[in-house]
């Protein structure tokens, strides 16, 4: 595995790690037994179907030749993995443009996309295990409805739809087979938030034109690493014992817009993974340089509730070098070095606590083995939490009383 964690920025000691390996082992030995509801991703990356990867790639062949755009319909697990990648990784040139839908309950949000599906040909991809969400439900009906005014019947619109839903239960799933839409599983024993390398993630990363079996093969390579008998769980530990040490605030920061939506996504699996009977870590994302000159004085000397995890990105194909003035013969990417190595100084200086995590360059090989490490680590920090960390009890609170509210509307 080529993504590495240093705690040398941190008051964390050998010993303090040394201390909770056994209990982070035992909980990764729980992951990869296979006996926790919702942990299928743990060995999805070594049991990897042949049949369903080249389906999804010949489907994403079709949809990229017959189509200019793809809107994804889906919230939360259904879109945001997807999203991150396509926003963080190069594509090929074949690749068309993914738009997503459901995310909001916007009028003006939807309107937009709604013109851009009338001008361009368009395929819908509904990513829902249940079809219930309301999100989802109110913009697949919705541009459902614009698609078969488009394409002139039901039926044409049905030939220009696909479906990622549960295999055997569902509103979504009755309305597939029904129209006989085009179809992929989600995984019965996957939850939304881990899962990236299902269909959910893979399909509309694959139309936009990233190279999946790359990341397939990122993710395998961190799956089978023996780091994980060494130091792999390190970071998982440090994030328990800042939690003990009375901080409540992890400030995931990146010097790469690139990695905006890696963060919203680790926003969703941290938050739901590890927020329940009063625990868990508050993640917060932070862009830098830009925060820099919005949070950086709080940062710097603000309250100390929070520590920082900075995800590095090591190597840079290209570089653009400056001209003239005063940084002539220097890169951006030199820049943005320096502003790691000096906001780490400063902030080491004011007495916060800086996790780094590095990955050696952002393409899809590396992007896999990054997500399949943050999803063991965090499910890992779970368990030391004392918490499950495939449930979200809270969320259907909040969807309750919503039905309630609109009910009385």
């Amino acid at each position: 595995m080529d993504i590495k964690v240093s705690l040398k920025n941190t008051d964390i000691k050998a010993e303090d790690i040394a201390a909770k390996k056994a209990q982070a082992n035992t909980g990764l030995d729980k992951l990869w037994s296979g006996e926790l509801d919702f942990t299928g991703w743990v060995q999805a990356p070594l049991n990897q179907d042949k049949a369903e990867l080249d389906y999804i790639l010949n489907v994403a062949d079709i949809v990229k030749t017959e189509a200019e755009l793809m809107v994804v319909i889906g919230i939360g697990g259904s879109y945001m993995s997807a999203k991150a990648a396509i926003e963080a990784l190069p594509k090929t040139e074949d690749g068309i443009e993914v738009r997503f839908a459901g995310i909001n309950f916007c009028s003006p949000y939807h309107r937009a996309l709604m013109d851009e599906m009338s001008r361009k040909e368009t395929v819908l991809c509904v990513v829902s295990k249940s079809g219930n969400t309301m999100e989802i439900r109110a913009a697949f009906d919705i541009l459902k409805e614009l698609m078969e005014k488009k394409y002139g019947s039901k039926e044409a619109a049905a030939r220009r739809i696909i479906t990622i839903t549960d295999k055997e239960s569902g509103t979504l799933r009755a309305e597939t087979n029904e129209a006989d839409y085009v179809n992929f599983e989600i995984p019965g024993d996957i939850g939304g938030r881990y899962s990236a390398m299902t269909p959910a993630g893979l399909f509309p990363m694959a139309v936009a034109g990233i190279d999946i079996r790359a990341l397939i093969e990122g993710e395998k390579a961190a799956a089978v690493s023996p780091e994980w008998d060494k130091d792999a769980t390190d970071y998982a530990i440090a994030r328990q014992l800042m939690m003990e040490q009375g901080k409540a605030i992890e400030t995931i920061e990146f010097y790469d817009p690139r990695l905006t939506y890696l963060g919203e996504w680790m926003k969703q699996l941290y938050g739901e993974s590890e927020g329940k009977d009063g625990k868990g870590l508050f993640p917060a994302t932070l862009n830098f340089s830009t925060d820099l000159h919005s949070m950086g004085q709080f940062l710097q000397q603000g309250s100390q509730i929070f520590f920082e995890t900075v995800i590095v990105v090591d190597e840079y194909e290209e570089e653009i070098m400056i001209p003239a003035g005063v940084l002539a013969g220097k890169t951006l990417e030199d820049l943005n070095r320096a502003a790691v190595q000096g906001v780490t100084a400063a902030h080491r200086q004011a007495g916060i606590q800086v996790i780094e995590i590095h990955i050696p360059k952002l393409d899809a090989y590396h992007y896999g083995q990054l997500l399949y490490f943050l999803q063991t680590t965090c499910a890992i920090t779970g368990m030391l939490m004392g918490v499950d960390p495939f449930d979200q009890p809270g969320v259907e609170d909040y969807k309750r009383e919503m039905r309630k509210a609109l009910g009385q509307l």
